[in-house]
């Protein structure tokens, strides 16, 4: 079992590795580790609970992702994509069951990795991953104001309007103080990288602006440790949450937000990853590592976790090369958390906000939401309505009906993409193909009817499908002949109204067949028993042969003379010319 395990672990992630490459895991991993100190830190604050609890997370969850993972240089922590969800859960629910929440969601994502839905998640569309990402980033921007401005007897809410209420009520609250500590934060947050790019602007901006909170005017700004306490430097005694049925029912919905987040956001990581570094993430081991992550950090008192795409680049950059600088990440963070965690007790609040407003602003997809906005097509109403939910309801909600909209909206496009067309063969064309501008009442076969049908045929528009076949019925053809080559998809409902027309047809004592159908449509037929009803001798790989077979059915009594037919005469469909009638 242990060798299954290091296997597990070890395998193709570690070939040809050398002291060359330790040197880069281990500066790779100082750098992202005290980049993660102090959004760990912001992330847990923003989330409702105290600042330690987000360091715990960076340091359970960075470990285990990076070993149990299946992204090579993924780092793994809190997230401002969770924000305001775990808010809303510590709100609602209290912090001993988010952990509850924390954990369920671990489990959820285990099973999707087992199951092998790590590649389900990607067919989430991409206005509804951007829609609910940007609201996020709005949520977590306004969020901060009030730690910017210094306001002081907020009360917090679960909704958008409410806490925008409550900083309307209190702007007379405003410490100049806090706006000066948070605009020192901000201004080395933003210059450091420009002049120093290795070194992280949020640490320097936290180092800068607390010293200067606490040499130029001491108590003026609310710190971590006056509101929260101080910040112990050891790691927290293992607890198991008090599971029962009551909490599994209350907590499962959002366990499981908790859970599609984390695993479209880590997914999303390791695709960058993937990019940046050249090489291949495994989706379902992912899902599996970020699952084990999630039920062991609520162990040690630790937020929900997942892959972090900025640390996770961070990382990259700095020159990591296996997943050892994701794990030497995580012992930084814990190394610091025994040395100098008093000395945290005394950073501002106020430098926590600009923090949190890079990452939201880093986080917003502007562009790329201003480019869907400007097509103006359904896909950018479901983008501005997911947006607009995010914001002002939930995330489940949003999630849900942007899912819904996508969902409508893709059965509309492919509703116009389905085409069903009588046709007959066009004497105006040299190689005498069909055609269907020459179908009309005076020139038509009353013997035989042929259709093209082409595009996906499914419960979008399998009942339209039927309705044009049907309305054929009152010309009583003794033939019907489905050229149906370009139906790429056939599902059952689909599949039930065509079984309708076929035993319709049949009833009237007419007869049907099929050319060039595709795979996916023949298993279907086949699965259902209905090519056995068409009758196996009807289904032909070329809609010449077909027409060839139809041509014995035909009463020729009937057909001699008539000009109802493109040709002259059904004789005149030689074999020649029969076989050029397929497109």
């Amino acid at each position: 079992m242990v060798g299954i395990d290091l296997k597990f672990i070890f395998n193709g992630r570690f070939q040809g590795y050398n002291r060359k490459h330790f040197q880069n895991d281990l500066v790779s991993g100082l750098i992202v580790g005290i980049v993660a100190i102090p959004l760990g830190m912001a992330f847990a604050i923003a989330s409702g609970v105290k600042p330690e609890y987000g360091l715990y997370t960076t340091i359970v969850a960075g470990i285990i992702i990076s070993l149990l993972g299946g992204s090579k240089f993924q780092i793994g922590g809190p997230t401002g994509a969770f924000i305001p969800i775990l808010f809303a859960i510590v709100m609602q629910y209290g912090y001993e069951d988010l952990l509850i929440a924390g954990f369920l969601a671990g489990v959820i994502l285990l099973f999707m990795g087992l199951f092998k839905f790590g590649g389900v998640i990607k067919y989430i569309p991409r206005p509804v991953t951007i829609g609910f990402t940007t609201g996020i980033a709005v949520t977590i921007f306004t969020g901060q104001i009030a730690n910017f401005l210094g306001l002081s007897n907020l009360q917090k809410h679960q909704d958008f309007l409410s806490n925008m209420k409550e900083l309307g009520l209190h702007i007379s609250t405003i410490n100049i103080y806090s706006i000066l500590t948070a605009v020192i934060c901000l201004v080395f947050i933003l210059l450091t990288p420009k002049f120093f790019p290795k070194v992280p602007g949020s640490l320097v901006g936290i180092l800068v602006s607390t010293i200067a909170a606490t040499i130029f005017y001491p108590d003026k700004v609310a710190t971590i440790g006056s509101t929260y306490g101080s910040i112990p430097n050891s790691m927290p005694n293992i607890h198991f949450p008090a599971l029962s049925i009551e909490h599994i029912q209350s907590l499962i919905k959002p366990a499981f937000v908790i859970a599609m987040l984390g695993g479209i956001e880590s997914l999303l990581s390791a695709v960058v990853a993937d990019g940046m570094s050249g090489t291949r993430h495994n989706s379902n081991r992912e899902l599996i590592g970020q699952g084990i992550a999630n039920m062991i950090t609520p162990l040690f008192g630790g937020i929900p976790a997942t892959g972090a795409i900025a640390r996770t680049a961070t990382n990259i950059k700095s020159g990591a090369k296996s997943p050892l600088s994701g794990i030497i990440h995580g012992l930084i963070v814990l190394l610091v958390l025994f040395l100098f965690a008093p000395f945290a007790s005394n950073i501002p609040l106020a430098s926590m906000a600009p923090i949190l407003m890079v990452v939201a602003w880093n986080m917003s997809e502007r562009k790329v939401f201003a480019h869907v906005l400007k097509t103006r097509t359904a896909e950018s109403i479901v983008l501005l309505i997911t947006f607009i939910l995010t914001i002002f309801t939930d995330l489940t909600t949003a999630v849900e009906v942007g899912l819904v909209l996508s969902g409508i909206v893709f059965v509309v496009h492919m509703s116009n993409l389905l085409i069903t067309k009588k046709v007959l063969p066009d004497p105006a064309d040299k190689n005498k193909k069909v055609s269907a501008h020459i179908v009309n009442e005076q020139n038509n076969c009353p013997q035989m009817s042929i259709y093209t049908v082409e595009g996906a045929l499914f419960f979008g528009v399998a009942t339209m499908f039927e309705k044009s076949i049907m309305d054929e019925m009152k010309y009583k053809p003794k033939l019907l002949i489905l050229k149906m080559g370009n139906v790429s998809y056939l599902d059952s409902t689909g599949e039930s109204n065509l079984s309708s027309v076929i035993k319709h047809f049949r009833m009237h004592g007419g007869m049907i067949i099929i050319s060039e159908i595709q795979d996916q449509p023949r298993r279907m037929l086949r699965k259902t028993k209905l090519d056995e009803y068409i009758g196996m001798e009807h289904f032909f790989k070329n809609t010449g042969d077909a027409l060839s077979f139809a041509l014995t059915k035909l009463d020729h009594a009937q057909c001699i003379g008539c000009k109802q037919f493109a040709f002259h005469e059904c004789d005149d469909l030689s074999s020649e010319n029969i076989q050029q009638l397929a497109d």
